[in-house]
């Protein structure tokens, strides 16, 4: 008897193996011989492929999955509970520092005293007053102090303008030095400089623990070190954040920034969005037009120039400004 031809390549329903090298004649199963036929190869596959699927079931674990009962085994899920805010603080939690100030406050050489009634004192006082009528009519709490360059004397106006300030009965009014590359406000006032300024604008140090009062309308924020990051600190949205929650503790009239100098670095200008407005200290033995009219540049647009105050003036150019 001649072979039959090889079958056609074909993918069988059941088993998925290549029948394409499968010989006919080979896969024929002996069957009696009064059948008048023999079984198919087809169908001999297929029962084989069913007992091995058969098996493997047997053998496989058993990935049924009972989500009643696993949502009765589950443990149950730990609600977190949100933390108490902290209460807040107010100008009173302010620790009193009257160690060394006498009676009232007694600054340092490069401050005037409290109780002096002399042209500089008076001029402070001027000062003062017309800061507070400004600031009122436009509603303004945060104010700059800067000069062009170093030593025109911007923290000694602020120190004796936030003591002129401290003299108006209920007032507030928060001193913060913000020289973070040459912090001065502590020497000035002859007080321990307390802690790192950088540390609480980042907002890890309570008010409580870091400003001090030395005197029921004058707190201070004083700065231990200088700082090598100070611009970058300056427009940190921590320090922006730790300024807002002190004012808002606080309630302040006015909060007084002793800055670096305005052409020196660029911490002035990072910080300028921070401001209402900004007073400018000339130095009338170094201080030049042309650095006045860069500052005035710089805050152009930005904040409003409050003015310009004349710092160790000769005596010969108040005769003739008279």
């Amino acid at each position: 008897m001649a072979k039959k031809p090889k079958g056609k390549t074909m993918k069988d329903s059941y088993f998925s193996e290549d029948m394409s090298d499968f010989d006919m004649d080979d896969a024929l199963i002996d069957a009696p011989s009064d059948m008048g036929h023999s079984l198919r190869p087809r169908r001999g596959l297929a029962e084989q492929a069913k007992r091995r699927l058969l098996d493997q079931s047997l053998a496989a674990p058993n990935l049924e999955f009972d989500l009643t009962e696993a949502q009765a085994e589950a443990p149950a899920p730990m609600i977190l509970e949100e933390a108490a805010p902290s209460p807040a603080l107010g100008w009173n939690d302010i620790p009193m520092i009257t160690e060394g100030l006498g009676n009232a406050m007694a600054p340092a050489p490069s401050t005037l005293p409290a109780e002096r009634d002399d042209a500089s004192a008076r001029a402070f006082d001027l000062l003062r007053t017309r800061l507070r009528q400004t600031t009122l009519e436009n509603g303004w709490v945060n104010i700059g102090i800067t000069g062009p360059t170093a030593g025109c004397g911007s923290t000694f106006t602020a120190t004796n303008l936030a003591q002129s300030l401290s003299r108006v009965a209920g007032s507030r009014c928060v001193l913060m030095d913000f020289n973070l590359r040459d912090p001065g406000v502590a020497q000035a006032f002859d007080l321990p400089s307390g802690g790192m300024m950088e540390d609480y604008l980042s907002g890890t140090v309570a008010d409580q623990d870091h400003l001090l009062r030395v005197s029921d309308t004058l707190a201070l924020g004083l700065n231990q070190s200088p700082s090598r990051n100070a611009a970058e600190v300056m427009q940190d949205p921590k320090t922006h954040a730790t300024l807002a929650r002190m004012q808002q503790d606080l309630n302040p009239d006015l909060v007084i920034y002793d800055l670096p100098p305005m052409l020196a670095y660029d911490d002035v200008s990072a910080f300028l969005p921070q401001l209402d407005a900004v007073l400018v200290v000339s130095d009338g033995t170094q201080t030049i037009s042309r650095d006045l009219l860069e500052c005035e540049r710089m805050l152009d647009g930005q904040v409003p120039l409050l003015g310009v105050v004349l710092n160790r003036a000769r005596k010969s150019s108040i005769r003739r400004f008279r």
